[in-house]
This record gives C-alpha cells, sequence and structure tokens, in this order.
C-alpha cells in the first residue's frame, strides 16, 4: 500500500505541469465558448433587424418600382393618345363631294338629245339611251318651247329632266352607275281659286288687266269653244268667272292646272262647264244639265284673231280683181300662229295646191270636211291617211299660194256642198252617266253659287271649301 501511494504521490508531482496547462486549455475553451455565445446573442438581434431594413428598404424599392413602372406605362399611354390624335389629324381626310350644279334653261330650235347630253354620254351610249326612252318618251320628240335642267356634280352626270307638258316631264337619272328613264309627274303646290272678268275690250286684255297670264284666256276659250266663237261673239261688259287651279313650283308661279267649274256670259246668255269624270275615265265639261259641251265640231279652228273675209257667194277678189263665190271664213293671224282641226277625222290630203298653198282636208265621217288653205306649213305627222283628234294642231298660219298677207282660209262641206261653218250646230257627243247623275247634280248645286255670285271667291269661302274634283 505504501509503495503505491508513493506512486502516486509521485505521479502526481511528476505531472503537475501538464496537469495545469490542461485546465488552461479548458479555461480557455469555456472562455472562448462563452465568449462566442454571448456575441452570438448580440450580434444576432441587429442581423435581423438588418435584415428587416434591408426588406423594408427591398420592399419599398419594388413599390417603387412598381410606381414607377405604372407612371412610365401611363406616360407611354398618354404618349400613344397624342401620337394616335396627332397621326388622326395627320391623317389625310375624305375630299368632300363636289357640289351640284345645275342647269335650267329651255330647248331652242336646232337643239337635240346629242347636243344637250353629249357633253356626258359617249354616241354609242346616246344610242343606248335612245332605246331605252322609246318605250317611256322618245328622245326624237324633244321639242323647242319645253323646259329642261341638268344636274350635275364635277364632271359626272346626275339627271336630266324635260317638261313633256305641263304635267309630266322625262327623267334620266344615274343611279349606282346605271341610267335610268321613268316619265313623272311635275311636283306642283296647287292652289285653287276663283276669278272673275268683265270684258271691256278683248278677253285676253281682260285678263291682262287682272294680272293674269294669257294662259287663262286660252282654257276658258278651250271650254266654250263648241259654244262661242272668240272672234266673232265676244262683246263688251260679256262677264266670266271660273273656279281654277294655280300651279306653283319651289314658291314660283308657273302656270295654270286645271279648271275645275267657269261660267262666261255672252251677249246675254250665260254659258256654264263643270269638270266631271266620264266612264271612260276621261275628265270632260258638262253643262248644267249634264250634257257635255264638247261636240263635233269646234266653233274656230284657232285661237284669238280677227275675221278679215266672212262667207259669201259674191265678193271681189283682192288678187284678181274678179268677183267670185267665198264659201269660207278668213282669219287673219300673225305668221306661225297654231291652226287646229275643228273635228276628229282623217287627213285626205296635205300638200301644195296652186292658188290655196300649202293646204290640209280632213274628212270627218261621210258628211262633212273641212279646208285649211295658205297654210305656212304643217305640223309633224301630218300627212294623207293621219288620223287626227279634234283641237290637234295640223298646221301654221301663212300666206302661200293667192294671198295678200297671213290668215287662214278655212271651209267646210256637207255631202260635197260648201255651207258656211258659222251656222253648223252639233248636238253634244255624250252626256253624264244615269247612275252618276245624282253626285254631278250635287257638285253642281255646290259650285254654281260661287260662279254666280257678286264676289266668286266671298262665295267660295262661305260655302267652305272648293269641292276636290
Amino acid at each position: 500500500m505504501r509503495l503505491r501511494r508513493n506512486a502516486y504521490v509521485n505521479y502526481g508531482k511528476g505531472n503537475r505541469g501538464s496537469v495545469t496547462r490542461a485546465a488552461f486549455r479548458i479555461f480557455l475553451i469555456t472562455a472562448c465558448l462563452c465568449g462566442g455565445f454571448f456575441l452570438v446573442s448580440q450580434f444576432l438581434p441587429s442581423t435581423s433587424a438588418t435584415t428587416d431594413t434591408n426588406q423594408a428598404d427591398a420592399t419599398g424599392s419594388l413599390r417603387n418600382a412598381t410606381a414607377n413602372q405604372h407612371a412610365w406605362t401611363e406616360s407611354q399611354d398618354q404618349t400613344s393618345e397624342k401620337t394616335n390624335l396627332s397621326t388622326k389629324r395627320q391623317e389625310p381626310r375624305h375630299p368632300a363631294p363636289p357640289p351640284v350644279q345645275v342647269t335650267e334653261d329651255v330647248v331652242r330650235s336646232g337643239d337635240t338629245a346629242t347636243k344637250l347630253l353629249g357633253e356626258w354620254f359617249g354616241q354609242a351610249e346616246l344610242i343606248q339611251l335612245a332605246d331605252k326612252c322609246d318605250d317611256v318618251f322618245s328622245l326624237r320628240r324633244i321639242s323647242a318651247g319645253h323646259d329642261y335642267r341638268i344636274e350635275c356634280a364635277g364632271e359626272s352626270f346626275r339627271k336630266f329632266q324635260y317638261d313633256i307638258d305641263a304635267d309630266e316631264r322625262l327623267v334620266i337619272e344615274k343611279v349606282d352607275g346605271e341610267t335610268k328613264v321613268s316619265r313623272e309627274p311635275i311636283p306642283y303646290d296647287v292652289n285653287t281659286v276663283v276669278l272673275r272678268g268683265t270684258i271691256k275690250q278683248s278677253l285676253f286684255q281682260t285678263v291682262s288687266t287682272m294680272d293674269e297670264q294669257p294662259g287663262l284666256a286660252f282654257l276658258l276659250s278651250d271650254m266654250f269653244a263648241w259654244d262661242i266663237d272668240f272672234v266673232r261673239d265676244i262683246r263688251p261688259d260679256d262677264q266670266f268667272s271660273v273656279i281654277v287651279e294655280k300651279r306653283y313650283l319651289e314658291g314660283e308661279f308657273t302656270g295654270y292646272g286645271r279648271v275645275v267649274a267657269a261660267a262666261f256670259t255672252s251677249q246675254g246668255h250665260t254659258h256654264y262647264g263643270f269638270r266631271f269624270e266620264e266612264e271612260d275615265g276621261r275628265e270632260s265639261f258638262f253643262d248644267t244639265q249634264g250634257k257635255s259641251l264638247r261636240k263635233a265640231f269646234l266653233k274656230a279652228p284657232l285661237h284669238f284673231s280677227r275675221i278679215s273675209s266672212g262667207f259669201t257667194w259674191r265678193r271681189l277678189h283682192p288678187i284678181k280683181k274678179v268677183y267670185r263665190a267665198h264659201p269660207a271664213i278668213d282669219y287673219a293671224a300673225p305668221r306661225g300662229t297654231p291652226v287646229k282641226a275643228v273635228g276628229d277625222g282623217t287627213v285626205s290630203y296635205a300638200g301644195y295646191d296652186n292658188a290655196a298653198g300649202n293646204m290640209v282636208k280632213i274628212r270627218h265621217g261621210s258628211v262633212y270636211k273641212t279646208y285649211y288653205l295658205h297654210l305656212k306649213g304643217f305640223a309633224r305627222g301630218i300627212r294623207k291617211g293621219a288620223k287626227v283628234r279634234q283641237g290637234e294642231v295640223i298646221g301654221y298660219v301663212g300666206s302661200t299660194g293667192l294671198s295678200t298677207g297671213p290668215h287662214l282660209d278655212f271651209r267646210m262641206k256637207k255631202y260635197g256642198k260648201y255651207i258656211n261653218p258659222a251656222n253648223v250646230t252639233t248636238p253634244s257627243a255624250t252626256e253624264v252617266d244615269a247612275e252618276r247623275m245624282d253626285e254631278f247634280k250635287a257638285m253642281v248645286d255646290q259650285l254654281r253659287p260661287v260662279l254666280d255670285a257678286e264676289s266668286g271667291l266671298q262665295a267660295a269661302k262661305d260655302s267652305g271649301s272648293i269641292p276636290t274634283i
């Protein structure tokens, strides 16, 4: 035991320095560990805060970047909008269509469809156009004195209008590149009025003093042409009253339309005429008893003129200076005055016949024949065999043949013998149909007081409205 203890003691003594160094090492390690732990504990909070700050900074930067992106995008949008607006402003606009140019004129002597429309249609196109118009109104019938109207836009044709008569017009129009042809009524504004007059010298002069157009005198003479010779029968203080349509186009008076009713007092006898539709749809004038004013023959073959020589079996010839029969009525009138057929018939002769000059003969059935001498020329279509209607123009007053001046020599035969045209009386052509007589009488009862009143206009106002016929 002693030996072991000594040995231990000896061992301790011999290794004391080593123990001391080991303990110091342990102390250092422990101190390092504790110091390291302390340092770590102090370091970790600082690192966390820094991380949070960095994260906050990063988040703020991200937000700022996002905001900047939005701002840049908005800026780009605004710039794009401005650019688009600028582009729109700079884009060339479609050119405005050229203004419509309108030419209104009257067909003059020598004018043709080619002359009027050749600026817009080639020769081949005009031929095609003429073929298309034949079924509506032939372009060959375009006549001097008629109004026409052309519309164009720049160098492009749009529309051509030609007044066929007072009621209708021919219309040639470009629609979607296609040429269309039609016959259309003239779109008038119509005002129905009552007019009254008293003859002082002539019907023409009276109408003029009323500030009316000569057309009114022609309407009245045509209406009563079977009963009144406006050359021989008119006297001062004769009176008339008429209910007539006045036509306006774009606010301008253009003439008269239909006569609704009229009364004409000549040499104390009053003639009445009321427009009424016949069975065949045509409108005619009838007297107060429903008998047609239209008769087989007109009282005279031309409008207003004067009789320079009457019907006689003995007259000194103004050129040959010998007495001979003059079975005719001579109407002195200006050269070129239209001459009308006094009745329906067939032309049996149209040509030059020595002393008679240019002459037309018309056969009216198997009983009557009429003769028209010393004409300047013939109306279109008047030739042997042609059918003519009462009132149709057959020629024009002239002075051909043995004549001292422009006049019409008018003659009539009945069963081959000359008769005085002024003494011919024929019955009315038709009467109002019995089934419609009550309707006609009601109209007469309404219109006659208007015609008979001292002031036709006042009577029209008192009776309400003038009936539409």
